[in-house]
């Protein structure tokens, strides 16, 4: 169940207006910026329209959005919260193919026209996002010239996380992996330490726990990270970005070329 909370309605820094909060007779200044980069993105009036369909809510580690095959009847723009994307082998194996953090949305099938999920959405990283109901996204996407051009080019970005992420987990070793998966994470959470268990680590590597193991001991070792009770801190980024395999700065410039 989601937690509603006070929301965040700027679309950038320096920009302040007087927005109605739904439910409340009252206008109320709301003056921090948009921590979502793709509705931070959309110019102010496109986003006003949207404003009064948006809700902050909080989510919970663990917490599953979507299931395969499921009816996907909210989109959700995280703030400070990370989901994985999963897909499913035999229905009980899971495998991470995609990370939305900050830079996306949660949903995007939704922008294609398609309302089923193909995908197990889990909630890897606590925070709060901006959710909205899928009629009037739909409508509002319909509608917005800048809200279609910044999906299309996050859905090109996504795309490409997912292809690198195949190859990356079919050729490259498990120490290589977990350095760029953390990278990754870093770069949405934007703080250390964050809470990742073993039994979190093998779903989204699809690896056993003593593969999880063995390479972040290895990570340990070399003084990239400290490991303890499910919370992992990056001591040195520098040397952990010379431990991932090149999938990392693939994804990473493709994101910034979309």
């Amino acid at each position: 169940m989601h937690l509603r909370v006070p929301p965040v309605v700027l679309p950038n820094a320096d920009a302040h207006w007087n927005a109605t909060v739904p439910g409340v007779d009252m206008h109320i200044p709301l003056a921090a910026p948009v921590a979502n980069s793709l509705l931070a993105a959309l110019p102010r009036k496109e986003y006003q329209h949207l404003i009064g369909d948006l809700e902050q809510v909080a989510l919970t580690y663990g917490e599953v959005l979507y299931q395969p095959g499921g009816q996907i009847r909210h989109v959700y723009f995280p703030n400070d919260s990370i989901v994985s994307l999963l897909t499913l082998v035999d229905q009980h194996q899971a495998l991470e193919v995609g990370l939305v953090g900050r830079e996306g949305m949660v949903g995007i099938p939704l922008a294609l026209e398609i309302g089923i999920s193909p995908v197990r959405a889990l909630v890897q990283g606590t925070g709060t996002a901006m959710r909205m109901k899928a009629a009037p996204f739909l409508k509002a996407f319909r509608q917005g010239h800048a809200l279609q051009r910044q999906l299309h080019r996050y859905t090109y970005a996504l795309m490409a996380q997912i292809t690198q992420t195949a190859a990356c987990n079919r050729f490259h070793v498990i120490e290589a992996r977990l350095a760029r998966w953390l990278l990754m994470t870093h770069d949405r959470m934007q703080s250390s330490p964050f809470r990742l268990t073993q039994d979190f680590l093998s779903q989204m590597l699809g690896v056993r726990r003593v593969g999880v193991t063995k390479a972040a001991r290895t990570l340990q070792l070399n003084k990239l990270i400290s490991y303890s009770r499910g919370n992992i801190t990056i001591l040195d980024r520098r040397g952990l970005e010379a431990a991932c395999c090149s999938c990392y700065e693939i994804v990473k410039d493709m994101r910034g070329a979309a």
